[in-house]
């Protein structure tokens, strides 16, 4: 119930921006630019969790992307969902590479393929009934409907789930969120066939910071599907092929190539964005 009347307050009542405020807009061109404007970037937290895949992130964590995450997370602005799930959009293009050209039909060579398969990192159980909704679950869903939109197939696999409490991770460090974390995730009875389907998996959350949530949540989506590793692009897609091979070439020797699993999320700490640098 909590959940149905924020969506119907946001369809009748007057919207303010959820990045700087501004009256009557969901989110003012400036904020818009802030979070969608730049190409999403491979991501990596320092220090680097054990088993966590390969990230991207639309946007560095500050300003007005904290406020828009925020405002949709902990304030219930559910019109902010199409935004932020449009950002997730792309980084999960940047993760899982291009599409290619229209073909005759006006259809992607993409959309004869296996779908992008979005696998959302869960809430706990109380946070959820706190909040009246799930959020990263709802910003999937946008994001699916952006990729079909623009000629991904894509489909939402709400599979994870917690298996026990775990402690809110605020103010725990990257070492205490891994121990927190550990163990913590399991696929849900039948998402084990679900996966199995085929498909590139792309785990998605709205925030990385110390990537413990993604390295357990690809814990346990390799223990059910387990040809599910890292999914590795060469650096040619991206124009840093010197800087891609080194990374491919580490990943490789720690044994986390060769499958289909790779991460988006819509930010992640400036610093995580470094590994962009030459």
């Amino acid at each position: 119930m909590r959940g149905w009347w924020r969506d119907l307050t946001d369809l009748v009542l007057p919207a303010e921006c959820g990045g700087c405020g501004r009256p009557r807009t969901v989110l003012c061109p400036g904020c818009r630019a802030v979070l969608t404007g730049a190409a999403p970037c491979r991501v990596r937290p320092e220090p680097e969790p054990a088993g966590l895949p390969v990230v991207h992130a639309a946007a560095p964590y500050g300003d007005e992307v904290r406020a828009v995450l925020l405002a949709h997370k902990e304030r219930g602005a559910l019109a902010l969902a199409a935004p932020l799930g449009a950002a997730l959009a792309g980084a999960v293009r940047a993760g899982t590479g291009p599409v290619g050209r229209p073909g005759p039909a006006g259809r992607s060579p993409a959309s004869r393929e296996r779908p992008v398969l979005l696998v959302p990192v869960p809430s706990a159980r109380w946070a959820v009934r706190a909040r009246g909704h799930d959020p990263v679950r709802r910003i999937a869903l946008a994001a699916a409907g952006e990729l079909r939109r623009t000629g991904t197939p894509a489909r939402v696999l709400g599979v994870l789930r917690q298996r026990r409490a775990v402690a809110d991770q605020a103010g725990l460090n990257s070492r205490q969120r891994a121990v927190n974390l550990a163990g913590a995730l399991e696929v849900v009875a039948g998402g084990e066939r679900l996966l199995a389907g085929g498909g590139r998996i792309v785990l998605v959350d709205d925030l990385m910071t110390t990537g413990a949530s993604l390295a357990e949540a690809a814990r346990a989506v390799r223990g059910a599907r387990p040809d599910a590793r890292a999914l590795l692009w060469t650096g040619e897609r991206t124009g840093r092929a010197e800087m891609y091979g080194r990374i491919v070439g580490r990943e490789q020797a720690e044994g986390t190539s060769g499958g289909a699993v790779c991460s988006a999320v819509i930010a992640a700490p400036l610093d995580a964005f470094e590994i962009n640098r030459n």
